[in-house]
């Protein structure tokens, strides 16, 4: 009898692996399809664009220029790469002008989130050359770097908001001091933040930040590994290895961090083609989890896609994890499930859902716009 029973463990097993081996990427149109559903919800729900954000869980309001909505934006103007609708445009300038294209705390803040919105301003500026559409993102860059403190980016999140600034405003304007300290800035975070950096080259993933470094433990005794935190390196390495030049003198650091990063995320996919909110323990509020998950897609699709990841490896992985989303995540009006919301830990905005809705549902948004386009992107 027993054996009888393994030879229909190992049958199933079998099965399952095919299954899984056997899932084709959904085809271009049906990701377009997708992408462009989850944000007609949004746009259809916030058709001001420069609206207050009122959380009513904390009972709060916040400007529309935060982080939150620039990484909508972030995504906005990636779903607008690859489907070039004037209204998707239309809403980001309209975003920008009601804010006077300025910075949440004004040019004068050091803040990483304040200055994300300036990824979005510098991308359409790079669209109309309308240069007042940077004098502020880059007045507030400036004045940063008129001093030596580098050590501003003390959590991970932020190496994401404000990094591909620096990256964008040293092309601009063919000036690599904007490299020089962007680099100086993510060596401080990776190699001396906390104990003795928030990178572990051992385990190619990063503490949040101090709060998170050793001694500290999950349940299991693993080392807490946030998934979005990580989310958010990711997307900072993409996107400044798709701006500075090939011959920029730290690229081959991001890159080798990049994908340290990438080979770490491969063998600890869940099944359902998720990642756990914690990387390393998936019985510390275990379960499926959308904006991480989005970001590892939108990593490995871009290095796909620039030839810098083994498609036979990779493929698959990104297969998994979108097909999921697709299917589990998106509802049929485009609201997006599985979201968890801001915070800095997996015990964030628990339980995340199917349908609960988030304390902030722009940046989750961001996240998946940016994965599918460059999903989209993926040669069939």
């Amino acid at each position: 009898m027993k054996f009888i029973k393994a030879l229909l463990v190992i049958s199933t097993c079998l099965v399952v692996v095919q299954t899984t081996s056997a899932q084709k990427l959904a085809a271009k149109k049906q990701v377009l399809k997708s992408i462009t559903l989850a944000n007609k919800y949004f746009m259809d729900k916030w058709p001001d664009a420069g609206k207050p954000i009122y959380v009513p869980s904390r009972s709060r309001t916040w400007p529309s220029h935060i982080w939150t909505r620039a990484v909508y934006y972030e995504g906005l103007m990636a779903l607008y790469s690859v489907d070039k609708q004037k209204a998707y445009y239309n809403y980001a300038v309209d975003w920008g002008a009601k804010h006077q294209w300025n910075l949440r705390d004004g040019t004068r803040t050091r803040n990483g989130d304040n200055q994300a919105c300036g990824q979005t301003y510098i991308d359409l500026y790079l669209i109309d050359k309308d240069k007042s559409h940077i004098d502020s993102i880059k007045a507030s860059i400036d004045l940063m770097m008129q001093s030596q403190k580098i050590d501003d980016w003390h959590w991970v999140d932020a190496i994401q908001m404000a990094m591909p600034v620096f990256a964008k405003l040293g092309v601009i304007y063919k000036d690599t001091n904007y490299f020089h300290r962007m680099y100086e800035m993510y060596a401080f975070t990776k190699y001396k933040h906390g104990d003795k950096g928030l990178f572990n080259a051992a385990e190619g993933l990063w503490w949040r930040d101090k709060d998170f470094d050793p001694p500290y433990k999950e349940p299991n005794g693993e080392d807490c590994y946030w998934s979005r935190g990580n989310g958010w390196v990711v997307a900072a390495l993409v996107r400044v290895l798709n701006t500075i030049p090939k011959n920029e003198t730290h690229r081959a650091e991001y890159l080798s961090d990049y994908k340290a990063m990438m080979a770490a995320l491969v063998p600890i996919q869940r099944n359902d083609g998720y990642w756990n909110a914690s990387l390393h323990d998936s019985t510390n509020f275990g379960g499926k989890e959308l904006t991480g998950t989005s970001l590892f897609v939108y990593g490995m699709a871009w290095g796909i896609n620039n030839k810098i990841l083994d498609k036979a490896t990779y493929l698959p992985v990104i297969t998994k994890a979108w097909n999921a989303m697709a299917k589990e995540s998106v509802h049929a009006n485009g609201f997006l499930g599985w979201v968890q919301g801001t915070g800095k830990e997996p015990k964030e905005s628990q339980p995340v859902t199917y349908d609960r809705e988030p304390d902030f549902e722009d940046f989750g948004l961001g996240c998946f716009l940016l994965a599918g386009s460059e999903v989209y992107k993926i040669k069939r």
